[in-house]
């Protein structure tokens, strides 16, 4: 029976694809940081681990991957954080540094495949060449690095897939669902201004599942940017107003030169007050003014993870959000 460890494994992603592994017949391994977000949240057979990872020494890491047969990444920083300036700075130093740092190790203690769990923001900054997304954004720039060292301190005898990661639906014990924001955003206005783009989604499941798949039929060197359905953000936020019972609300699209312009005086505001982000509020309005569209059968065939009701799964994770904030 081949060992997987987990990095992250009491989080949103990493609790979903333990328990894939788990039913795939793995044996699994975990740090996570404290603390646990629910009681007797993973299974007894899970060794879980709860400390951070990146204060341990090389020789403890190198130690405790010994025997592991795959290493699956499921940490690190998102989009959602906002740094005090440079934030390419901090999202390299969160997301790039520390991932090389657990490839080379994972390849030192004989680890074959390594899944880094990346950004769909990866794919569309090579795609959209015309935006220029990595050029002052930390966020897609340091992703797309943080797979390129991965790659190549796999080099050799240990393959590196990357999986960049949609919109994701799902609930877990014990946490909130970060669509919380979102739900905080649309309750009680009259009216919800959207842009007339729309993004790629999948369920959380399907996220375990490619997982899984990576390691199974995965191929060196491959970002595997993963889909299911495909929705403008017009029916997401009626969604949200829907969950709400507002009637009333409107749902509306607006221009994209309204809410870039003032998005970039927040911009400015935010530097002013020591914060930025990721990706500039200006350009989050440029990318939500396009089709972050994906097609699932690049990805589905390859990986083999299933079809899923993503509608159903956005139900369930609203829901939460709004009992959440009652």
């Amino acid at each position: 029976m081949k060992e997987v460890f987990v990095l992250g494994g009491t989080g949103f992603l990493g609790f979903y694809t333990t328990k894939e592994l788990l039913k795939r017949g793995y044996r699994v391994s975990t740090v996570a940081l404290p603390p646990m977000p629910a009681e007797d949240l993973l299974p007894s057979e899970v060794q879980c681990t709860l400390a951070n990872i990146n204060e341990m020494t090389d020789e403890q890491v190198v130690k405790m991957l010994e025997g592991k047969y795959a290493f699956i990444y499921a940490a690190g920083a998102d989009e959602r954080v906002v740094p005090a300036p440079p934030a390419m700075k901090f999202f390299y130093e969160a997301n790039v540094l520390p991932t090389q740092r657990m490839a080379r190790l994972a390849k030192q203690a004989g680890v074959k495949k390594f899944v880094v769990f990346g950004s769909y923001f990866s794919h569309f900054a090579e795609v959209w060449t015309d935006l220029d997304l990595k050029r002052n954004n930390g966020y897609p720039r340091t992703r797309l690095l943080q797979e390129e060292v991965a790659f190549m301190e796999g080099e050799g005898t240990m393959d590196v897939m990357s999986l960049r990661l949609p919109y994701i639906f799902g609930v877990m014990p014990g946490r909130m669902p970060l669509w919380t924001m979102f739900v905080e955003q649309v309750k009680g206005k009259d009216t919800v201004p959207v842009l007339d783009g729309g993004t790629a989604m999948v369920t959380v499941q399907q996220v375990a599942e490619a997982a899984a798949g990576a390691i199974e039929h995965g191929t060196h060197r491959s970002c595997y940017a993963i889909s299911d359905t495909n929705m403008k953000f017009t029916e997401f936020n009626q969604m949200i107003v829907d969950m709400l019972g507002q009637t009333e609300t409107k749902v509306i699209v607006v221009p994209l030169e309204t809410m870039k312009s003032a998005m970039e005086q927040m911009d400015a505001a935010e530097l002013a007050a020591g914060r930025e982000h990721g990706i500039h509020l200006a350009d989050t309005m440029e990318i939500q003014n396009r089709d972050a569209y994906l097609d699932p059968e690049d990805t589905m065939p390859v990986l083999q993870y299933r079809k899923d009701d993503v509608r159903a799964a956005i139900r369930e994770t609203l829901q939460k959000c709004i009992v959440g904030l009652q």
